[in-house]
């Protein structure tokens, strides 16, 4: 059967929707801005933000527009197994509450790469930076790729057109309203993608025979004897155990490594305003997530139950197009809005972590004594440049826009999580083994992609391989692996050791647990780094080993 060319006959509404959002955050980031006086408050919002808005900020950066569009898609693809995805995005919450919440926090940094800094000095943090604007870079290009294709549903324009005026758009207004214009219009826009994403998904599962519509989140189950029915296999248990052994490295240590969330952090005025916002981050993911997966489900039940074909390149508007079925054309183009929104906070939180690295974690290090304005005029180009390559990497973009955005959710597990997590819990963790495995690590990860070398396979091969994120099974233990091993010889070099100011890292750890005294014998076990060493080893083997047991 041919499959069927999906756009809006009637794009008014859908545009009138649109235009008003897009009026709302402008000026909303004009209005915040005024607040920020120095380039300090450019970055942290005066550090003044409350535990609901930042709960809500989080919640909406992390979420993004693949929530609406390329997670979806993927569950059409995985079916039951991406459950297992998101029980590592839950994982990861405790130990993002845990890390940027106490020891982080105390630094008051800007970004993670502001600890690395501190941690392992400058030419660490250099190459930590790269990456992490790398990862940046790839997880806005998801969000561009997915505005794009709803610019392109909703105006009947072409891809690239679509893209070019949703990117212009979406830069423009990042970089007039800064943090507190991104923090602000971030927590209007996580209210804006949960209502038009939950309730449609109501209206749409009651359409659909589903007894459970009034709440999506979780009553859908009662449409599982149905969909057994139409879809035998879609609760069978189909990848290798490989692949879901990557997704822990990959998801629960990755989300450590964004950026943009620890920023949110950053701009809290205390300790115990910045934990609240991760139990608000908790409670809003996890009901917006699960209402994400129903979406996915109803979409699966769609395609076995109606016999349109949706081609491979519309199945990321599937969330779009059970609208546009079972809706009305007004509450489709109210649900474009909210699609727009949850693209619009991950790419500003995306672009403020490229401009604050770039400014604040590379220039202000070079160039010290350059004036704040100099340093904001700075950060609007740094903004700028990120936005402008993620919109040209989008050009040509992979089949799932979710998959750019899984790839630097590991990429970020690899170059970034092992360094603080080692740099916080461990002394003898140096700037010597930090280099060496964030650049090793770092580079093997993107060589074992399947879209630079498709002949190297880790996890099995076949569609979990093609998602792009299973080479953290291999590179976050090699990252840790080379991290502490190098970092025990070099310990024991005192000529190289002499070149680094050894006790005041050591004193660093002991700061930013809060001790106002030193010892020497906390987070200081060799035994420990032994352990560590021996188990990462184990792993890295068991990673390269053929087969996708």
């Amino acid at each position: 059967m041919e499959a069927q060319k999906w756009v809006l006959e009637s794009p008014t509404i859908g545009m009138i929707f649109v235009g008003a959002s897009f009026i709302i955050f402008y000026a909303i980031g004009w209005y915040s801005q005024k607040a920020a006086k120095s380039s300090t408050d450019y970055w942290t919002a005066g550090r003044s933000i409350g535990s609901i808005t930042n709960g809500l900020g989080m919640a909406s950066s992390y979420m993004s527009l693949a929530t609406f569009m390329g997670v979806t898609a993927l569950i059409l693809k995985l079916k039951v197994p991406f459950v297992y995805m998101w029980i590592q995005f839950a994982l990861s919450i405790p130990l993002i509450t845990l890390w940027y919440g106490t020891p982080l926090r105390r630094m008051g940094a800007f970004t993670p790469a502001h600890f690395v800094r501190e941690r392992y000095g400058l030419r660490t943090s250099y190459i930590t930076v790269a990456f992490m604007i790398l990862v940046m870079v790839m997880y806005a290009l998801g969000q561009m790729i997915g505005v794009a294709k709803v610019f392109e549903m909703l105006f009947g324009i072409n891809y690239t057109l679509a893209l070019i005026c949703g990117g212009a758009l979406i830069v423009g207004y990042v970089t007039i309203g800064g943090m507190y214009g991104t923090s602000y219009n971030a927590a209007f826009q996580m209210i804006l993608m949960g209502i038009a994403f939950i309730i449609p998904l109501g209206a749409i599962m009651k359409a659909m025979g589903g007894t459970g519509w009034w709440f999506p989140p979780l009553f859908y189950s009662d449409m599982v004897p149905a969909m057994l029915d139409a879809v035998p296999d879609f609760f069978d248990m189909k990848y290798g155990f490989k692949w879901y052994l990557s997704l822990i490295p990959c998801f629960t240590l990755g989300a450590m490594g964004l950026p943009h969330l620890g920023m949110r952090v950053y701009t809290a005025s205390n300790l115990k305003s910045a934990r609240g916002a991760m139990v608000w981050f908790t409670f809003f993911c996890g009901i917006v997530f699960c209402s994400t997966y129903t979406m996915g489900f109803s979409g699966v039940y769609f395609q076995a139950t109606s016999g349109s074909t949706i081609a491979p390149t519309d199945l990321d508007k599937i969330t779009l197009i059970l609208n546009s079925v079972y809706n009305p054309a007004w509450v489709l183009a109210f649900v474009i809005a909210g699609a727009i929104a949850a693209g619009l906070s991950t790419i500003s939180a995306n672009l403020m972590a490229i401009g604050a690295m770039i400014a604040q974690d590379i220039i202000a290090t070079i160039k010290p004594d350059l004036s704040d304005k100099t340093m904001k005029l700075i950060g609007y180009a740094a903004i700028a440049g990120g936005g402008a390559a993620s919109i040209l990497i989008a050009l040509n973009p992979p089949n799932f826009l979710v998959v750019s955005i899984l790839w630097a959710f590991g990429l970020a597990g690899v170059t970034v999580a092992p360094l603080v997590i080692l740099g916080v819990w461990w002394k003898p963790a140096n700037r010597y083994g930090a280099s060496v495995a964030v650049l090793v690590s770092g580079l093997t990860y993107i060589a074992v992609s399947p879209y630079l070398f498709p002949d190297i396979v880790i996890a099995g091969g076949g569609l979990p391989d093609k998602v792009g994120m299973s080479g953290a099974l291999l590179c976050v233990p090699l990252c840790f692996f080379l991290h502490v091993t190098i970092s025990m010889i070099t310990d024991r070099i005192p000529s190289m050791m002499a070149k680094i100011p050894y006790k005041q890292d050591k004193l660093l750890v002991d700061k930013i647990h809060g001790w106002t005294d030193y010892s020497e014998e906390r987070y200081n076990s060799t035994g420990a780094g032994i352990i560590i060493a021996a188990v990462s080893l184990f792993f890295c083997i068991y990673a390269v080993l053929p087969g996708g047991w």
